[in-house]
């Protein structure tokens, strides 16, 4: 996987940066993830991955079952990535240009799991405590997770707090044993 997301990272760059300038960073990102969407359909895959056809001739492909939906320069970028044999490298180079675009907008998505659904005041009270320990915008997603047994792990990005009961659990069972 890491492997792959190297060889992304140069055309998820050029990506953003060319949609940064353009000033339409959300038109490429729906661009981005429609074009990932139907390169990942498994017949759309089984048809690229035929060494008979073209760079220019999956390209064409691509563009053509996304429609109106895609412009020019979006066209373009699907060339490049065709022609240079990285057209399966969409999926890794959508969630890199969204990692550039959310640090260019400051905002993190937050990823919150409890034992149990949270009250409005306390998402609210959550969504403040992470906007200032983060210095940024937060995108708060909740789900429920039963095995938890009480508190919260919240993961945002690299960063995960752990205050579920079933990890402190699991932290004191891991202390007894040495």
């Amino acid at each position: 996987m890491a492997e792959l997301t190297t060889l992304a990272r140069p055309y998820a760059r050029a990506a953003f940066e060319t949609a940064n300038e353009a000033d339409s960073l959300n038109a490429w990102s729906n661009a981005l993830r429609l074009a990932a969407t139907v390169i990942g359909e498994p017949s759309v895959k089984t048809a690229l991955a035929s060494p008979s056809l073209t760079g220019e001739e999956q390209a064409s492909l691509v563009s053509e079952l996304c429609g109106d939906e895609i412009g020019g320069p979006m066209q373009n970028f699907i060339m490049i990535l065709a022609e240079n044999k990285r057209i399966s490298l969409m999926q890794q180079i959508v969630v890199l240009f969204e990692e550039l675009k959310a640090n260019q907008e400051k905002k993190v998505d937050v990823n919150v799991t409890t034992a149990f659904p949270l009250s409005d005041s306390i998402e609210d009270k959550l969504t403040n405590s992470l906007k200032e320990k983060l210095q940024r915008g937060v995108v708060l997603r909740s789900q429920i997770d039963k095995s938890l047994i009480g508190g919260v792990i919240v993961r945002a990005g690299d960063l995960v707090i752990d205050g579920s009961v079933r990890g402190k659990l699991a932290k004191l069972v891991e202390a007894m044993k040495n």
